[in-house]
């Protein structure tokens, strides 16, 4: 490699120093003052690599050193703002990430289990709310810290996150050592301690927040469609504290009006995106669910679940193509719109859901780097250009950064642990469908799933 890189310039010296002109010997040329190196090509199975190894750095070497817990934001100018916040459903996509990253190799494996281990008996010590975790906690006891004044309590979407997690330790590791089985048993202890059915409030319906302060004054029902998908089928798998179906039906589907029969870019849109009407939401929508939630062959009486996330991204790459703004650089190799970091107006940094209707002209890697499963073409292209073309941009210590805009040359050098949380969970799913096989095949996954109406021919039920 080194010849390839240093011997052209190293032979233009000689050259250049030994060239004869009509002005004599002095006449040299110079060498170029920043001469530039060639920046090596990746292959595909290189880049996906580098990829997943950067991202699970988030979640092991900017890890909380404490709970081992993933921050709940970290920011490279910046590393103490906020550093004692830990992000429950965060947590749970860094604990999933850990688990590709001991099965690539990545990681020591006893380490990896150790420190599982560490973060699971934080979680069963930490506050919990009927059985749920809060959205955010502090770092050293897991004390709530609001996420709002009334959200003080336990969030049952976060929960399931992390229950997702959970439910994928147990079965990665139940066959495994003492200090592994020992590990499978807490994962399943804790999941089985949420009180899914407290959180109806005595409905056929799911409430996201409870407080002890404020009891249910958030009110905020879960209704289909956005992220929300896993809480229910969550819900209705626990062996300890079900749900019915008639809430997922009557509350999450809307007794059916979740239905969509629009298109966007002439692809069916099939659900009704909440607050995207005949349009689709943030990307993320079809990412959270499905870290271990395989939609393919996957359906119900009002999707095909692997239609429907396929779709999702052919949505979002096709809006990129045809850039109705006109925005800088979109095109099917620089695509995806999620909830990210964003550039105001103002030029400072906020946050936004960016979708079709909301899109501000920032680009977030995980929205196209998270739908590898459902567009790869797309999404290897997207990963080839932040890796060959635009590395020392838009990639930093932990993998790429959260956002970035060609439009107006700008990126946030900051990381948020649920954008960067999906990364390498779902390349893997793409790459050996891993944590999909781990969490499909657990027998309460099953039953919940039967028992809302689903079926899978790849899973035999």
């Amino acid at each position: 490699m080194k010849s390839s890189l240093y011997i052209p310039l190293f032979l233009s010296v000689i050259l250049s120093c030994s060239s004869s002109s009509p002005e004599g010997n002095n006449a040299v040329t110079p060498l170029p003052t920043n001469p530039v190196i060639p920046v090596k090509q990746l292959t595909d199975t290189e880049a996906l690599d580098q990829v997943q190894k950067d991202a699970i750095k988030y979640f092991w070497d900017y890890a909380d050193s404490n709970s081992k817990l993933a921050r709940e934001r970290y920011h490279t100018e910046d590393p103490n703002f906020e550093s004692n916040i830990i992000t429950t459903g965060g947590s749970g996509f860094g604990l999933m990430t850990i688990v590709v990253g001991v099965e690539r190799g990545f990681l020591p494996r006893a380490e990896a289990v150790s420190r599982l281990t560490t973060a699971l008996n934080f979680l069963e010590k930490a506050d919990r709310f009927h059985g749920a975790w809060p959205h955010w906690m502090d770092n050293k006891a897991g004390k709530v810290i609001p996420f709002g004044t009334k959200d003080n309590g336990g969030d049952l979407v976060e929960t399931s996150f992390v229950c997702q997690a959970l439910i994928t330790i147990r079965e990665y590791f139940k066959n495994g050592s003492t200090t592994e089985k020992e590990l499978a048993a807490k994962a399943d202890e804790l999941w089985k301690g949420v009180e899914w059915d407290w959180y109806t409030k005595g409905e056929e319906a799911l409430y996201w927040h409870w407080s002890p302060n404020y009891g249910w004054e958030m009110n905020f029902k879960l209704e289909g469609y956005n992220e929300c998908l896993i809480t229910y089928i969550m819900a209705a798998s626990s062996p300890t504290h079900p749900i019915s179906a008639a809430a997922y039906h009557k509350a999450w589907a809307r007794n059916g009006a979740i239905v969509n029969a629009g298109t966007q870019y002439g692809v069916p849109v099939v659900l009704n995106y909440n607050g995207a009407t005949g349009s689709v939401g943030p990307m993320f929508w079809s990412h959270y669910s499905y870290l271990g939630l395989d939609p393919n062959n996957l359906k119900d009486k009002y999707a095909d679940y692997g239609v429907l996330t396929q779709n999702h991204a052919k949505i979002m790459v096709q809006h990129s193509i045809t850039n109705p703004k006109g925005w800088k650089d979109y095109s099917d190799k620089c695509w995806g719109l999620t909830a990210s970091y964003t550039r105001n107006l103002d030029g400072t940094t906020g946050y936004t859901a960016h979708q079709p209707n909301n899109d501000t002209g920032v680009i977030s890697p995980t929205a196209a780097l998270s739908s590898f499963p459902f567009a790869p073409t797309e999404a290897m292209k997207f990963l080839h250009y932040l890796y060959d073309e635009n590395k020392t941009k838009y990639v930093g210590i932990a993998g790429p950064y959260d956002a970035f805009s060609p439009q107006y040359n700008w990126v946030t050098p900051r990381y948020l642990a649920i954008d960067q949380g999906t990364i390498a969970p779902m390349i893997e799913n793409y790459r050996s469908g891993l944590l999909w096989k781990l969490f499909m095949n657990a027998p309460e996954t099953k039953q919940g799933l039967i028992t809302l109406g689903f079926h899978s021919s790849k899973y035999g039920f």
